[in-house]
C-alpha cells in the first residue's frame, strides 16, 4: 500500500475545505470568486437530500449577494414577513420583518437541499472542485502548509485547511480543540408535511405555538408544504401522519384545525449547545457546525455558518497575501457572535420547553414585554442577523 501511495502525486491547493455542506460550499465560492484555488472533500456520495435547515435570514442574503447567490435563492424560496409566538390561537409576540432596513425584509423559507444545490452550482461556476465520497484520514502541519491524507489514499498539500465538517468534526477532533457545552434533555421531532390549514396557518408567517402540552413550530415552505418542529420527551425515529396530527391537535391552532394530509419526510434529533474552545490551530481553522452548534430555535444554525464562511473567506485571502493576523481577527470577530447566537437560541429553547407549572406565567410575561416596541424590534434584528452586521 505504501508503494502505491508513493506513486500518487501530492495534490497542491491553496485551501483544503473538509465538508461540502452550506458552510463549506459558501466558503469555496467566496474564495474562488477572489481567485483562490480550493479543493472541497465530503464523505457523502452526494449532497443533502433532506431539508434540515429551512430558513435563510436577511443578513445571510446580504452577504451572499456579491457572490451571485441571493437572487437564485430568492427565486426558489418563499418570503415570510412575520414571526409570531402564540398561545394556541392567541398571539403573544408578533415580530415583523417587513420594516427591516435591508433589501431582504423577510425570512426566506427554502430547504437546505435547495440552498446547497445553489451554492454548489455557483461554486462550480467559479472554479471550485468538490471530491465525493472522500474524507479526511489524518493531517500534519508545519509553518508553511498542511499535509492531509485522504480516505482514497491520496495526499493533499494546502496552505490552509478548514474544518466545515459538522458537529462531529474530524478536523476539530484531530486538531485537539475542545467542544464545550452540553445537550438538552428533550428530543426534537422534525417533519415536512402537506397541510390543509385553511385560516389556521398564514402562508407568509412562521409560528411558534405554545401550549400546556409543549411547543410546536409551523413554518411554510415553497410548494405548499410546511415544516413542523416540536419538542417531545421521546420522539419516534420516523414520525408518521397520525403522530404529527396529534402534536398539532394538542399544541397548534385550536379554533380552526390544521389537518396533516401527508408526511413527506420526518426525523428526530437531540440538540446540543456547544462552542469550540478555539477557531484556529496553526493553519487549521473551523467554521459552521464544526465550531458551534445550538438549538434550532430562531433558525440560526445554517445562517451563522454561512456568515462564518464569508468572513473566513476574506481572512484567508488576506492570510494568503501575507497578513497572518487576519486569521486571529476572524476568531476574535466570529466566536463572540456564536456565543450570542447560542445564548439567544438557548433562551428561546428554555422558554419554549418551560416546565408545565410555569407555562401560564411565561405566556403572561411574554404578552406584557411584547407590548414594548423596542423589544420586538431588537428580536427582529437578532433573528434576521442584522444585529451582527
Amino acid at each position: 500500500m505504501s508503494q502505491i501511495q508513493s506513486q500518487i502525486p501530492t495534490a497542491q491547493t491553496d485551501v483544503l475545505i473538509v465538508g461540502a455542506g452550506p458552510t463549506g460550499l459558501a466558503l469555496s465560492a467566496a474564495l474562488a470568486a477572489q481567485g483562490v484555488k480550493t479543493l472541497i472533500i465530503d464523505a457523502q456520495a452526494e449532497g443533502a437530500n433532506t431539508s434540515r435547515a429551512a430558513v435563510v435570514h436577511a443578513r445571510t442574503l446580504e452577504l451572499l449577494e456579491p457572490l451571485g447567490v441571493s437572487d437564485r435563492l430568492v427565486a426558489l424560496g418563499l418570503q415570510a414577513q412575520r414571526f409570531t409566538v402564540r398561545d394556541r390561537d392567541r398571539i403573544l409576540v408578533p415580530i415583523e420583518f417587513d420594516g427591516l432596513p435591508s433589501v431582504y425584509p423577510y425570512t426566506l423559507m427554502v430547504s437546505q437541499a435547495v440552498t446547497e444545490s445553489v451554492l454548489l452550482e455557483r461554486a462550480s461556476e467559479l472554479g471550485a472542485t468538490v471530491r465525493r465520497p472522500c474524507s479526511l484520514q489524518s493531517f500534519s502541519q508545519d509553518d508553511t502548509s498542511v499535509q492531509a491524507t485522504l480516505s482514497d489514499g491520496s495526499q493533499v498539500q494546502a496552505r490552509f485547511m478548514v474544518g466545515a465538517d459538522g458537529m462531529h468534526s474530524v478536523v476539530r477532533q484531530q486538531a485537539e480543540i475542545a467542544f464545550e457545552g452540553g445537550t438538552y434533555g428533550e428530543t426534537f421531532v422534525l417533519a415536512d408535511v402537506r397541510l390543509d390549514a385553511n385560516e389556521a396557518v398564514p402562508q407568509n408567517e412562521v409560528i411558534l405555538f405554545f401550549s400546556p402540552e409543549g411547543m410546536v413550530v409551523v413554518a411554510p415552505l415553497p410548494g405548499g408544504t410546511h415544516r413542523i418542529v416540536a419538542t417531545v420527551d421521546d420522539a419516534p425515529e420516523q414520525p408518521d401522519t397520525a403522530y404529527v396530527q396529534a402534536l398539532l391537535d394538542a399544541r397548534g391552532p385550536q379554533a380552526t384545525r390544521a389537518v396533516v394530509q401527508e408526511v413527506l419526510w420526518g426525523s428526530r434529533f437531540r440538540v446540543h449547545h456547544r462552542i469550540a474552545a478555539a477557531y484556529r490551530r496553526g493553519r487549521v481553522l473551523l467554521a459552521g457546525d464544526a465550531a458551534h452548534v445550538h438549538s434550532p430555535a430562531g433558525g440560526q444554525g445554517m445562517n451563522i455558518g454561512i456568515q462564518d464562511a464569508v468572513a473566513l473567506g476574506d481572512a484567508l485571502v488576506s492570510a494568503l497575501a501575507g497578513d497572518d493576523g487576519a486569521l486571529d481577527a476572524y476568531e476574535a470577530r466570529r466566536r463572540p457572535i456564536a456565543q450570542q447566537v447560542v445564548t439567544l437560541a438557548d433562551r428561546l429553547t428554555r422558554m419554549a420547553t418551560a416546565p408545565r407549572a410555569l407555562r401560564g406565567l411565561r405566556n403572561v410575561l411574554l404578552s406584557l414585554v411584547a407590548r414594548i416596541p423596542n423589544f420586538r424590534r431588537k428580536l427582529a434584528w437578532q433573528l434576521s442577523g442584522l444585529a451582527y452586521r
